[in-house]
C-alpha cells in the first residue's frame, strides 16, 4: 500500500511542523498539499484493510501507525487512546515496552509529569515479566530525565552514570546533551572521590566533553580547586542551562547548589581564612563574597561564621559522631515514651 502523499514521506516530515503550530497556538498554519484529514482517512483504510485481509501482526502495525501519527502531530488525548488500543493487540513484552516508551516521549513533549511517572512505573512492572537489557538501559535514561525535570538531581546522576556506556536513547536527545546532563547533575551530587572515578576520568565523558563549550573547564577547575577559572566557566554555562527545556525551571536552584558545593570545598581546607583571601581565590570582590556567604550561612548551607571586625571566616563543621550520639538519644527517648504508653494500655 502506498503512502498517501507518494513515496517521499512528506506527511511524516511535515507532521512535527503541525505539532509546533498546536504547541505555540500559531494561527493559519497551512502547508500546501498536506491534510491531516487525508492522513487519518488513509490510516483508517489501512486498519480496515488489515482487519479484513491480513493477519494479527499487520492489524497491530496499522494501529501502531495511527498511534505514531497522533504522537507526531502532538494530539495527546487521541495518541493515548490509540496507544491503548494498540496495546490491547500486543502480546510480546518487548513490543508493549516500546508502547510505554512512545507514551513517555509524548509525556516529555507535553511536560506531563504525572503521565511520565505512571509510565515509568508501568515499564518497571513489565520488566518483571521479562525484557531485554537494551530496553532496561533505555528506561534508565528516561527515568533520569524525569528525575532531572523534577529536581531529583542525585538520582538523575546515578541513573545517567549507569547508562554512559550503553546509551542508545537518541530519540530523546543526542549523546552530547546526555553528557551535559550527566556532568551537571554529578557535580552537585557526588563527593570528590566519586566525581574523579565516575566523571573526571571516565573515558566516555572525556571523548565528548571537549565538544560542549565551557563544560570541561567547569568540571576540571572544580576538581583542581581552580576557583577563579571555575567561576569563569560557570558564567559561560549559565546561558545554556537557562535555555535548556528541562533545566530552565530549576535554574536558580541549580545555581545555588553549585555555589554551595564550591564554597564548601574551599572552606573544607581551612579552620579559619580571611574573607579577602577567599575573594581573591574566586576572583570576586570582598563585598560580593561577604554577601554570598551571609546568605548561605543563614540558610544553613555552610557551616562557618563571619568575624566582620577581624575580616575572618571561621569554620565550625558539625561533628558527625556527636550528631549520631544526639540522634540515638532522641530516638531512645521516643522509644521509651512509646513503651510507657503501651504498658498503660496493657495494664488497663
Amino acid at each position: 500500500m502506498g503512502h498517501p502523499h507518494g513515496s517521499d514521506g512528506r506527511t511524516e516530515l511535515l507532521a512535527p511542523y503541525s505539532a509546533l503550530c498546536m504547541l505555540f497556538r500559531f494561527k493559519n498554519c497551512r502547508v500546501p498539499g498536506y491534510s491531516s484529514d487525508m492522513v487519518q482517512f488513509w490510516l483508517f483504510y489501512r486498519i480496515a484493510d488489515a482487519e479484513e485481509n491480513l493477519g494479527e501482526s499487520e492489524v497491530r502495525e496499522a494501529h501502531l501507525a495511527k498511534s505514531l501519527f497522533y504522537i507526531r502531530i502532538g494530539d495527546k488525548d487521541k495518541a493515548l487512546e490509540q496507544l491503548k488500543v494498540t496495546e490491547g493487540k500486543t502480546v510480546a513484552v518487548g513490543q508493549r515496552m516500546d508502547l510505554v516508551f512512545y507514551t513517555l516521549q509524548l509525556g516529555f513533549f507535553c511536560m506531563d509529569f504525572d503521565l511520565i511517572s505512571k509510565s515509568i512505573d508501568k515499564a518497571k512492572n513489565l520488566f518483571e515479566e521479562g525484557g531485554d537489557w537494551e530496553r532496561k538501559n533505555r528506561l534508565k535514561v528516561y527515568e533520569g530525565l524525569y528525575c532531572l525535570s523534577t529536581r531529583n538531581f542525585r538520582k538523575a546522576a546515578d541513573l545517567f552514570l549507569d547508562s554512559i556506556s550503553t546509551f542508545t536513547t537518541y530519540e530523546l536527545f543526542p549523546y552530547d546533551t546526555f553528557i551535559f546532563y550527566t556532568v551537571l547533575t554529578s557535580i552537585i551530587s557526588l563527593d570528590r572521590v566519586s566525581l574523579k572515578q565516575k566523571v573526571v576520568d571516565a573515558p566516555e565523558i572525556l571523548t565528548v566533553i571537549g565538544k560542549i563549550p565551557h563544560l570541561s573547564e567547569f568540571l576540571n577547575s572544580l576538581y583542581d580547586c581552580q576557583y577563579k577559572s571555575f567561576f569563569s566557566a560557570f558564567a559561560g554555562l549559565t546561558e545554556q542551562i537557562k535555555l535548556d527545556r528541562y533545566l530552565h525551571p530549576h535554574f536558580r536552584y541549580y545555581m545555588r547548589e553549585v555555589r554551595t558545593v564550591v564554597y564548601s570545598q574551599f572552606l573544607e581546607s581551612y579552620k579559619s581564612v580571611t574573607i579577602e583571601a577567599m575573594a581573591k581565590a574566586f576572583g570576586v570582590t570582598v563585598e560580593f563574597i561577604d554577601l554570598e556567604l551571609s546568605r548561605f550561612i543563614a540558610a544553613g548551607k555552610l557551616h562557618c561564621k563571619i568575624d566582620k571586625v577581624a575580616g575572618v571566616l571561621e569554620t565550625n563543621r558539625p561533628d558527625a559522631k556527636n550528631a549520631l550520639y544526639q540522634a540515638t538519644i532522641k530516638q531512645g527517648d521516643f522509644l521509651l515514651n512509646r513503651i510507657q504508653k503501651l504498658s498503660r494500655v496493657i495494664d488497663l
